[in-house]
């Protein structure tokens, strides 16, 4: 039988590493429980957003704020569930998926949720390019380049733990709300007919358009992964008053927070409004011409580089969050870990080379309607991540006493039903008005617009009414469980009566090397087994000669090899040594490969930070290549 493997914590590194205290004063559970919805609401004030925002103010004046205000309560509900879910089951969104569904349908999902993740990046990276051009200058195409580099900002903060983390975002929040502080102030809106936008309406075809794209930048789906994986970074006690108060004060975080979000949409949209519309700027799509007018019009030069500042906090905070989301679709979907700074690579090229493709092929004035286009494919995946959600959270095998009231269950159908209906409705437009055009004549193009339309629908009504139909069945459908290791029956382990034939040590000549030999020793006898020593030269010399290199360095490495080796021949082992030259990870494992070892000691020396991204490399490369076993010994100073 195949071997399952068990779902590892959510974001293990950082899993239950902030202690919540049950008792005492409030204010000291809140401020421990504070963070993970601080770092969601990232999401709802990305580049994205501004886009959809400065687009809807400029066109429609006030009238689509209700749609902010609409969409922000159902981001409360909704991340409040996502919450829930985390606290109680202990599973974030994605692997309650990877336990519910079989693979035919996970896939699906985990593709659409890609999908997601790189048009929420390619958001980031136009808004940081954006903001980097309005503030140094820079070509759009250089910005958009220079967006790659945050794969590192993000590496190094990450070793500083959750609430290091959680404290910069917070700084980049902060920025973004002073910013636009500063903008109303300027602006001057009028507020009567602000309050007249409350009322639901929608003026045109495009303005449904533009509130779907508004609707996606609110409440987006990769938000809902991520917060049912950074409450688990709380440590709550596992008692049923812990557990409740752990439910409170994240849906109160949740409701504070987003609340915070929505002030920052407002802002934007009403700023345009008061700025654009009100000047007859009907048409203000780009952020750069948005940035381009706030000073001839206003009259404040301080308004255009608040502005900027901004949006280069909004950008980077997005990336930090985005990266997360990306590291828990990936690890629940597939239960599958590789590296962050590989995922961040990988999520960040996604979105970097259509932005590159959009932007040589149409122009930097083509990067306001990527922007809204994001957004809008964000709106279309949001159901795939809010059935499922609803289902899990309604579901009394995963949330026991916990599971959401009726009412509750209500309001969140209703959210999902008028995301749907409103998804529904734009795929149906805008696919019968592109199919028309003369471009979209192709019979081969249709069938397979069709085809996928009708794919996607049909995963859609899967995850939809399965459960209902199980529970009118009476089907119990245990969650799919998943081991790390086949399930063997425990018995007496043996030794091997020769554990190692051939034993490998990587000889550095730091001055520590006898730690390293006394710990070899221990894995061989006198009469058992050989004692290689290696070493490998770095000398300028020896990386260009190679072999024919006589130096003064490869001289005095031999000889201390030939000193070690001799010497541990005296005390009856078989030793004999080898000395390389060049790479050190390549040339290592070309000798261990070479004399057949088994095992291979090597010392590590704990590098930490920047220093490991130079040094602490050849261990990792090593045990990749070669066929022995690896033993890294700490070295003590």
């Amino acid at each position: 039988m195949k071997a399952k493997r068990e779902i590892t914590a959510s974001l293990s590194e950082v899993h239950e590493t902030v202690d919540v205290p049950s008792d005492g004063f409030w204010h000291r559970r809140w401020l421990a429980v504070m963070g993970p919805a601080l770092m969601v609401s990232v999401g709802y004030m990305d580049p994205g957003n501004w886009a959809t925002d400065l687009e809807g103010g400029s066109r429609y004046n006030y009238a689509l704020i209700w749609v902010l205000l609409m969409s922000n309560l159902m981001a409360v509900l909704l991340q409040s569930l996502a919450a829930r879910l985390g606290i109680v089951n202990r599973r974030d969104l994605a692997q309650a998926c990877h336990e519910e569904y079989p693979p035919l349908v996970n896939i699906p999902l985990y593709l659409l949720a890609e999908i997601a993740i790189t048009a929420t990046d390619l958001a980031e990276v136009v808004g940081s390019a954006i903001a980097f051009q309005l503030l140094f200058g820079l070509p759009l195409l250089w910005g958009v380049l220079l967006t790659t580099l945050d794969v590192l900002l993000l590496l190094l903060l990450s070793r500083y733990g959750i609430r290091k983390l959680e404290a910069v975002v917070i700084a980049l929040v902060g920025t973004i709300g002073v910013g636009f502080l500063i903008e109303i102030f300027l602006s001057q809106p009028e507020w009567g007919a602000m309050m007249g936008g409350f009322v639901p309406s929608i003026p045109d075809r495009h303005a449904l358009y533009v509130s779907i794209g508004i609707l996606g930048a609110t409440v987006m789906p990769h938000n809902l992964y991520l917060h049912s994986s950074l409450v688990q970074t709380r440590k709550i006690a596992r008692t049923e008053k812990g557990t409740r108060q752990a439910i409170f004060w994240n849906t109160l975080d949740s409701a504070v927070s987003l609340n915070l979000a929505f002030f920052v949409n407002a802002a934007i949209l009403v700023m345009a409004a008061a700025v654009f519309y009100r000047n007859s700027h009907f048409d203000v799509v780009e952020i750069q011409d948005a940035h381009r007018l706030l000073e001839p019009i206003l009259g404040a030069a301080i308004a255009p580089f608040a502005f900027a500042v901004a949006l280069l906090a909004s950008g980077q905070s997005s990336t930090i969050t985005g990266t997360l989301a990306g590291q828990i679709i990936m690890e629940g979907y597939l239960n599958l870990r590789i590296r962050p700074w590989l995922r961040r690579l990988i999520t960040r090229m996604l979105a970097v080379l259509p932005t590159i493709a959009v932007i040589l092929i149409f122009g930097e004035g083509s990067t306001g309607r990527l922007l809204v286009l994001s957004q809008v494919i964000l709106s279309l995946q949001l159901p795939f991540a809010i059935i499922p959600l609803i289902h899990f959270v309604a579901d009394r095998r995963r949330m026991g006493q916990y599971t959401v009231s009726w009412w509750i269950q209500t309001l969140a159908w209703i959210v999902a039903g008028i995301i749907v209906a409103l998804n529904v409705k734009l795929v149906w437009d805008e696919t019968t008005h592109w199919m028309s055009s003369p471009g979209g004549s192709s019979w081969i193009v249709k069938a397979l617009v069709l085809l996928t339309t009708s794919l996607v629908g049909v995963l859609l009504l899967y995850v939809t009414f399965r459960p209902w139909l199980d529970r009118l069945r009476g089907t119990v459908r245990t969650p799919r469980p998943a081991r790390m290791h086949p399930e063997q029956p425990l018995g007496k382990v043996a030794p091997a009566a020769r554990p190692y034939n051939c034993v490998a040590v990587a000889v550095d000549f730091s001055g520590r090397e006898n730690q390293l030999l006394a710990e070899a020793l221990r894995l061989v006898t006198p009469d058992q087994g050989r004692l290689v020593l290696l070493h490998i030269v770095e000398s300028p010399a020896a990386m260009a000669l190679g072999g024919e290199a006589a130096d003064r360095e490869v001289q005095d490495d031999r000889k201390r090899l030939e000193a070690l080796a001799q010497s541990l021949s005296r005390q009856g082992y078989r030793a004999e040594f080898r000395l390389g030259d060049g790479n050190p990870a390549a040339e290592l494992s070309r000798m261990i490969n070479e004399i057949g070892a088994d095992l291979v000691v090597v010392g590590g020396h704990g590098h930490r930070g920047i220093s490991d991204l130079f040094h602490g490399t050849t261990i990792d490369a090593l045990r990749h290549r070669v066929r022995a076993a690896v033993l890294v010994v700490p070295l003590k100073d």
